[in-house]
């Protein structure tokens, strides 16, 4: 099982899925007893702050089929096989928001659900921005917005901005990164 090395039982693949796998496992309970539990294998994804300039952003309108909703969100992705991660922010920054980046470099990295999942989100902060035109998948139904800092921290705090990866990213660039 990729990213789960800490879990000495894989179990039994349940689900092979094209961007995760599902696994039931036995895991020691607290009674020492085994407890059924799923684990979502994941390979890891990654999430784009685009600052266009110091007051600017790009963010986007992201229509997500699985919460029936059209939310606001940072670029973000799935890493592909043998992809390193930012090899996979380049890529989607270019897909998703039509600009590339002239400079890239880490923020931070955390666990998006480590109850059940073993992804890995790394988060990268894109600058010098140039725009050369979406790439969009098949699947996504996703448009371009430029927003101040602002007006995105304030979206943040009245729930307006609801995506997990993008608030994490937003808040811990402004508050703990500079």
């Amino acid at each position: 099982m990729e990213n789960s090395s800490d879990n000495t039982n894989p179990g039994m693949k349940v689900y092979k899925g094209a961007r995760f796998d599902v696994y039931s496992l036995q895991i020691p309970g607290s009674q020492g007893r085994l407890v059924k539990r799923d684990l979502v294998v994941h390979p890891g994804a990654v999430v784009i702050l685009p600052l266009l300039d110091p007051e600017h952003i790009v963010m986007i309108r992201n229509e997500r089929f699985a919460v029936g909703k059209t939310l606001w969100e940072l670029p973000a992705g799935t890493l592909e096989k043998n992809e390193s991660p930012i090899m996979t922010a380049k890529r989607e920054l270019i897909e998703e928001t039509g600009y590339q980046a002239g400079k890239i470099e880490a923020l931070t990295q955390f666990y998006t659900s480590p109850g059940f999942c073993t992804e890995m989100m790394h988060a990268y902060v894109a600058r010098d921005l140039i725009p050369i035109g979406q790439a969009l998948e098949e699947s996504e139904k996703i448009t371009v917005e430029i927003v101040s800092w602002e007006q995105a921290l304030n979206m943040a705090g009245d729930g307006t901005i609801i995506d997990g990866k993008t608030l994490t990213t937003l808040l811990f660039f402004k508050f703990l990164a500079n």
